[in-house]
């Protein structure tokens, strides 16, 4: 197997673009500017959200809109949609706290922008969610709720799907992807790694789809943090992400179901008792009714970290996909973090339905 086979599955072609925004030298973006949220306006203009991350690893949402001038693209920043303020967002502790890591997705059934980020506070990290009407100006709704017996705790990667589907238990529901974190990961970091590897993938850290069914959201907004099922979608059972894996870019509709860029994380030892860890990029297609069902997952990458400003910032080798601009045409933007120090831009084209099916006849 080479690292191509999941582009050769589905005829697709990569093509970096480079760096579309750096750290602009203000004290908010000192640390990096980041792991972006996008999506398209109501005018379709392509809007872009920044995680921008101050001195002792204070993180806001930046909002950024996009101005196109033929195959190129420049973002012009335009304030923040978030910055830390609510208590699940304030800490005192070393370590940072904030809102990272947005996504968001339109979601056509409660006509509102959603965005999940990382709200970290005195708990620790927890999902968010905050509304917008026009993707400009956000309300926050507050922390993701779990129903008892499922994960609660330290969790990550929040994103939701941009249409109802149906749950495990056959509730037509609305989903987001999340991934449950380890205390042993979060204390321990690289130390970690032979526990770690030790443990069969199923218990390492690995994305899950949430289910909030969608009736009482369509009564009471506030209902949309009240998650009642979830399902494990991808473990970290393959070469390139051992360690972990977690959600990358809001899903979009193609042919063969949901299709999204999501991110893995490996270790590469370095010396005895010392690890690197390298984050990268692969495809996943979920079932477009039961996204519980995976129908394609990457066993080797799409994406790995290359050149400079991707092997190196403010932590190194990471390529981290979080949006997805759809051009038409099964042609795609990936909008990525760069060794959490900038943001990447690179097409993504797929072949066309028949012409994949033609080549497997």
């Amino acid at each position: 197997m080479t690292a191509l086979d999941a582009l050769a599955r589905f005829g697709g072609t990569i093509t970096r673009l480079g760096v579309v925004l750096s750290p602009d030298g203000s004290p908010a973006e000192i640390e990096g500017v980041l792991n972006p949220g996008g999506a398209a306006a109501r005018d379709g203009t392509w809007l872009l959200y920044p995680r921008a991350v101050a001195q002792g690893n204070v993180s806001r949402v930046e909002f950024c809109r996009g101005i196109r001038s033929g195959e190129d693209v420049r973002f012009e920043r335009q304030g923040f949609a978030l910055e830390p303020h609510a208590a699940y967002e304030m800490r005192t502790a070393p370590g940072g706290m904030g809102c990272e890591d947005p996504r968001v997705t339109f979601v056509a059934a409660i006509d509102r922008y959603v965005m999940a980020y990382t709200a970290f506070g005195p708990d620790g990290p927890r999902i968010a969610v905050a509304l917008s009407q026009d993707g400009e100006r956000w309300e926050r709704l507050g922390l993701v709720r779990f129903a008892a017996g499922l994960h609660q705790g330290d969790d990550k990667d929040g994103v939701f799907f941009p249409e109802p589907v149906i749950s495990p238990a056959g509730v037509r529901s609305l989903a987001l992807y999340h991934r449950p974190m380890l205390r042993l990961s979060l204390m321990d970091g690289k130390g970690a790694v032979p526990t770690l590897l030790d443990l069969p993938p199923h218990e390492r850290e690995s994305t899950r789809i949430a289910y909030v069914p969608l009736e009482p959201v369509l009564g009471d907004i506030r209902a949309l943090l009240d998650v009642r099922e979830s399902a494990l979608v991808l473990e970290p059972d393959a070469k390139w992400c051992r360690i972990k894996t977690g959600a990358g870019t809001p899903p979009v509709r193609i042919a063969e179901g949901w299709f999204s860029v999501f991110h893995g994380v490996d270790a590469h030892e370095v010396g005895e008792g010392k690890y690197t860890m390298q984050y990268s990029a692969g495809f996943v297609v979920h079932d477009a009714q039961r996204p519980h069902v995976v129908r394609y997952r990457s066993q080797t990458p799409v994406m790995v970290p290359e050149g400079a400003d991707e092997t190196h910032g403010i932590v190194n080798n990471v390529v981290f996909p979080t949006a997805l601009c759809e051009l038409g045409n099964r042609a795609y933007e990936i909008y990525y973090g760069m060794a959490d120090a900038r943001i990447g831009r690179a097409r993504l084209q797929l072949a066309p339905v028949a012409a994949l099916e033609e080549s497997a006849a």
